[in-house]
């Protein structure tokens, strides 16, 4: 079986989280992605650590685990982008690849001549993609950003954490930078969209992808709760707030997680602790009296809950079919006996370190298959690799590097 996009050139000229993110799942699927570096130093997230990658020996090597976990799939060359010759290679290489992903401010590569406007007169066929933080309009489209103050500025972190008035109360941040994460996932269905509609217009495409708009949109059922509810939604601990009981709940050595999802489940988990007439109380009998009620019935679930250990209830709800799990630290994730099977994780070949972990790709198909035979780059390991096959002579790669170009 083939990777769905392996005959599908791609330069990544984007840095950190967002663009990296977006080109590795580009890579999964088999394109051939170049990530253009900067001489001697490489995407800062190289350095980012600890932890870092550690060589064969156990020592430290310079790629922290921010970039080993991004940067899959991907050939790695350097190129100063300020330099009239670097410039020229990404030109040569724009004529060739089919995509280019870049997350600079915006207005910088416009500078260097190396925007979508000059790069699709070389190529109508490129399909080029920007992803910033507030995207390429605006009155902020100028501005820096991070995935901690897009969680502030589009509403998450007023939706997250404990209630004010309880312990621990008061706004939290997502514990993975989840906006650029799912800016990156949106910005690689963007491309994959742009390269679809090429087949059938032969033209390429820009794609704009910004981070605030991504989180905005990641509001969902939050923002139509406000829309159509005329209510600020407030935190709410673990408890969602559309559907209950679905929260976090203390048994008597430890927490579990309980995922009611409908009525029916809910008269199974009442019939599971031992008070079927729960089912029936007009108070308790459907979702929308649940949550409307919800101060009186949790009472009464804590302490059947608080009663008995976790493995009790973990083994009756399971059981019943009732969604309900443990709180898993991350030691405990890859442990999982569904993660091992989907094979989640996995340990590739690597050039300084032997073998590198690597959480693996979550798509599955049916007829075609992921491509997961290329560790994270080392800084520069594919530049003459690449630069020969634009037609460079061993001596004009020799003198780019002695001046510092590559």
């Amino acid at each position: 079986m083939q990777p769905l996009l392996s005959d599908i050139k791609v330069l990544d000229l984007s840095r950190v989280l967002a663009g990296p993110w977006a080109t590795q799942i580009l890579a999964d699927l088999g394109a051939d992605v170049i990530k253009v570096e900067r001489p001697g130093r490489g995407d800062d997230t190289r350095a980012w650590g600890p932890p870092f990658l550690k060589n064969a020996a156990g020592e430290d090597t310079e790629d922290g685990a921010y970039f080993v976990a991004t940067n899959r799939g991907k050939r790695s060359i350097t190129l100063d982008l300020q330099s009239p010759e670097g410039q020229a290679l990404v030109k040569s290489l724009c004529a060739e690849v089919d995509v280019v992903v870049e997350n600079y401010k915006v207005g910088t590569l416009a500078r260097l001549g190396l925007d979508y406007a000059t790069l699709s007169r070389i190529n109508p066929r490129l399909v080029y993609c920007s992803v910033t933080g507030f995207g390429q309009t605006g009155p902020r489209a100028a501005e820096p950003a991070y995935d901690f103050l897009i969680q502030a500025m589009g509403g998450l972190m007023s939706v997250t954490g404990e209630r004010d008035d309880r312990p621990g109360g008061g706004p939290q941040k997502v514990g993975v930078p989840i906006v650029d994460l799912s800016t990156g996932v949106y910005a690689a269905l963007g491309i994959v969209a742009a390269l679809l509609r090429r087949t059938q217009t032969g033209r390429g495409e820009y794609v704009d992808v910004a981070m605030l708009d991504v989180q905005v949109g990641l509001l969902a059922n939050q923002a139509m709760n406000f829309l159509l509810g005329k209510r600020v939604p407030r935190r709410t601990g673990t408890a969602h707030p559309n559907i209950q009981p679905q929260r976090t709940f203390h048994c008597a050595d430890g927490d579990i997680v309980l995922v009611v999802g409908n009525d029916g489940q809910f008269a199974t988990l009442c019939e599971v602790i031992g008070r079927p007439e729960l089912a029936t109380d007009p108070a308790y009998a459907t979702n929308g009296k649940r949550v409307r009620n919800q101060a009186e019935l949790d009472p009464i679930l804590d302490a059947v809950f608080a009663a008995q250990p976790r493995a009790h209830w973990l083994a009756r709800l399971k059981e019943a079919g009732v969604p309900a799990g443990s709180i898993n630290a991350v030691d405990e994730v890859f442990e999982d006996p569904q993660v091992r099977h989907r094979g989640m994780l996995r340990h590739l070949p690597h050039p300084v370190a032997g073998e590198v972990p690597q959480v693996m790709n979550p798509l599955r198909f049916g007829e075609a298959t992921l491509r997961v035979d290329r560790a994270p780059p080392v800084l520069g390991q594919h530049t003459e690799e690449v630069l020969a096959s634009l037609g460079l002579s061993a001596e004009q790669i020799g003198d780019y590097r002695r001046r510092n170009i590559i």
